[in-house]
């Protein structure tokens, strides 16, 4: 790949991250700068997307459960808005049509319903790189974002099949016995270690799956993140998605430059794409009003609707083929890339400070939300809580540990992972499912008796929200948070945390006491009388 790729997605990247937005955008301006500078896409870099855009299926596999994909509010939630998104937004391009405005005044009917179709997809590469790098993508609004667009790459398998013609073999409807092998899997992934053939196996199994359902007329897309499902419940799935994340950050940086690379626009074209970004709102409407009138709370419906807001890479691949068909224009193809990375621009953006805004509408948002919540959305009381450990993986739970072998059942744990806090609950552990920074949470849960909240979640930002929404809930208490670098400790301290402890260095310190522990009954230790 040539180094130039390599030099303005660096630049680029790293200037989006000065101002605090995801280094993503920057990669996106990047393409579209080497494109106007004469540089071609290669090869390699189409592999590297579609390496990415593999991986990143296969790794949202592995943190999937099928149980949330079968709920009413993903998969009516996912019908009832491309149905209302096609009709309004393809009836408003066919007013644009009547009045002659630019690009839209050769579109017919037909024409117009495939391109709202084309813009019906939300981005599922933007949309979960924002969810983990955040840490939400376990959390309810990031499981229901996750399972919509799910829903829109299975219209989409059905949407390739129509449009081309080109049916899956009779092998296909052998593809469900995959199920049964999950003990393959299984004996696969315990046999590799903790080392490097553990992302090795990742990659065999993600290509693998790819391979096959292409091999049978599938999306091959969709095998990926279907066999990683299959073995989502093996306790080193979580191991294999962190080995496999570096790889797949990495390849997917090629995904954000070949958009970049798809042609140069002009004038027209960019205030075409404007136009079709001004419809953004539209699209976060719809999906807030669905998803509160089938129950979800306001604030997951809000998160939810505002993470889908944007247009997805599949249009692009909708628009492609409608081209090479003869039924839109080639102009339409530049159009669509131009309006994909504003979306992602206005994602960015506004999904950053998701969390104070919704605080700050919180009053006018409730009023759309439904009188009878739904089960999961339920809140349970730590009773007799005088602690509270935020965020249980190897850290939290540790410090759980400790703390109850001291302090008894005063102690409880906490979590937006609901698979986590039931095995955690099964192995006897005061443990309750609940988002951090949800303030609706906060709002609604009994603090008056706690003392002392530890904050074990790995984002240091997502540290500081959580600080700020517990203040702003009447928590008065002390907070204690972690940090991986020292550079972290004083914005926590600036953030309202009471006490930072750095993790590596703590660790660092705890390892040597309990070691100095071996020597010191040693005699030779042992401290002479005066």
């Amino acid at each position: 790949m040539d180094f130039a790729y390599i030099l303005f997605a660096f630049a680029c990247g790293l200037a989006v991250k000065t101002i605090n937005l995801p280094p993503l955008i920057g990669f996106l301006c990047a393409g579209f700068l080497l494109n106007a500078l004469g540089y071609q896409a290669s090869p390699a870099l189409s592999t590297l997307a579609e390496l990415g855009i593999t991986l990143m299926l296969f790794t949202i596999g592995l943190k999937l459960n099928i149980r949330d994909l079968i709920k009413r509010e993903v998969w009516l939630g996912s019908i009832s808005h491309a149905i209302v998104w096609i009709g309004i937004s393809s009836g408003l391009f066919m007013l644009l049509a009547y009045l002659g405005a630019g690009h839209f005044a050769l579109l017919s009917w037909s024409d117009a319903a495939l391109l709202a179709f084309a813009l019906s997809f939300s981005s599922t590469v933007c949309i979960v790189k924002l969810l983990e790098d955040s840490g939400e993508i376990k959390t309810r609004h990031g499981k229901l974002a996750v399972g919509i667009l799910i829903m829109q790459d299975i219209f989409a398998v059905v949407f390739l099949v129509v449009a081309t013609g080109k049916t899956p073999t009779l092998w296909a409807l052998l593809l469900p016995l995959l199920l049964f092998t999950r003990p393959v899997w299984r004996r696969l992934l315990e046999a590799t270690g903790h080392g490097e053939l553990l992302p090795l196996t990742g990659f065999m199994f993600a290509l693998g799956a790819y391979e096959l359902f292409e091999l049978v007329g599938v999306k091959g897309d969709l095998g990926a993140l279907i066999v990683g499902m299959i073995i989502a419940r093996h306790p080193k799935s979580t191991e294999l998605a962190k080995a496999l994340m570096g790889f797949k950050d990495l390849f997917l940086i090629g995904f954000f430059l070949s958009i970049g690379f798809t042609a140069l626009p002009t004038l027209d074209m960019v205030i075409t794409a404007l136009i079709l970004c001004t419809l953004l709102p539209l699209k976060f409407a719809a999906f807030f009003r669905l998803f509160t009138g089938l129950r979800l709370r306001a604030r997951t419906a809000y998160l939810g609707s505002l993470v889908l807001g944007n247009y997805s890479e599949f249009g692009l691949i909708v628009i492609a083929l409608l081209v090479s068909l003869g039924t839109l224009p080639q102009q339409w193809l530049v159009i669509l890339a131009i309006a994909v990375s504003i979306s992602f621009l206005f994602t960015g953006f506004s999904y950053r400070h998701s969390h104070q805004q919704y605080r700050r509408l919180k009053d006018h948002l409730r009023r759309y939300q439904h009188p009878i919540r739904l089960a999961e959305d339920t809140y349970i009381q730590p009773t007799n809580a005088k602690v509270l450990v935020m965020g249980l993986g190897r850290v939290g739970k540790g410090a759980y540990t400790a703390l109850a072998n001291v302090l008894g059942d005063c102690v409880w744990g906490m979590d937006a992972d609901p698979v986590r806090i039931r095995r955690l609950q099964q192995q006897g552990l005061q443990a309750l499912v609940g988002d951090g920074e949800d303030i609706d949470f906060w709002e609604n849960t009994d603090l008056s008796g706690v003392e002392l909240v530890l904050l074990a979640v790995p984002s240091t930002e997502d540290i500081s929200n959580i600080t700020g929404q517990l203040r702003a809930a009447g928590f008065t208490g002390k907070v204690a948070a972690i940090a991986r670098y020292e550079d972290e400790i004083q914005p926590l301290l600036d953030a309202g945390s009471d006490k930072v402890f750095n993790f590596f260095t703590e660790a660092g310190t705890g390892f040597a006491e309990e070691s100095l522990q071996l020597i010191k009954a040693s005699p030779k230790y042992e401290t002479s009388p005066q």
